[in-house]
């Protein structure tokens, strides 16, 4: 009986580990990976562009020169200042136009908005960061882990899950170890 409930402890124990490590893992491929292919990630917030990527959806972006954007494209951008939106959106470019000067201005629309933003911008920087693909419910872990009490979590407790295996396999080892030199000691 003793032997199959540590069997069990063991087998329970590199199950939590290998889960805690494959989370971790995961964590840090989401991370990592997209910014090797030089990819800017973005968690999307709102239902604007729900029935392309809807709220929770994480969208990986390539940055392209901006003569290379055309109507269609899906941009995430900051709108001018005092058009609303104090933070990054991501909504697809409705129309492209020039100012009097020859400046391209843009206006965008949510996929699922009825009418296309109130506002037009330019943009002031050579490159801007262009959607090249989504992820649905991705975007809810990447805003997860964007608060500390969650990183702490996902550090912390693989960190005491390895811990905590690690010193009962060496309690059980000394435990094994004295048994030996008692069965030594009385021989």
């Amino acid at each position: 009986m003793v032997g199959t409930t540590k069997t069990a402890v063991r087998r329970v124990g590199r199950l939590a580990s290998g889960a805690a490590l494959a989370v971790a893992v995961l964590s840090a491929l989401l991370v990592l990976t997209p910014a090797l292919w030089g990819w800017q990630r973005y968690a999307i917030v709102s239902g604007s562009m729900t029935g392309t990527y809807d709220r929770g959806s994480l969208v990986l972006d390539e940055v392209v020169p901006v003569d290379q954007l055309k109507v269609g494209d899906v941009i995430t951008y900051l709108p001018p200042a005092g058009a609303g939106p104090d933070h990054l959106i991501t909504h697809r470019i409705a129309t492209i136009e020039r100012d009097p000067a020859g400046e391209r201005v843009y206006r965008t629309k949510g996929d699922a908005n009825e009418v296309a933003d109130p506002w037009t911008f330019r943009l002031s920087q050579p490159t801007q960061a262009r959607v090249r693909a989504g992820i649905p419910y991705v975007g809810y872990a990447l805003s997860a882990l964007g608060r500390p009490n969650v990183r702490m979590v996902v550090i912390v407790l693989p960190a005491l899950l390895i811990a905590g295996l690690s010193m009962l396999r060496i309690w059980r080892q000394l435990g094994v170890e004295a048994r030996r030199r008692a069965l030594e000691a009385s021989a």
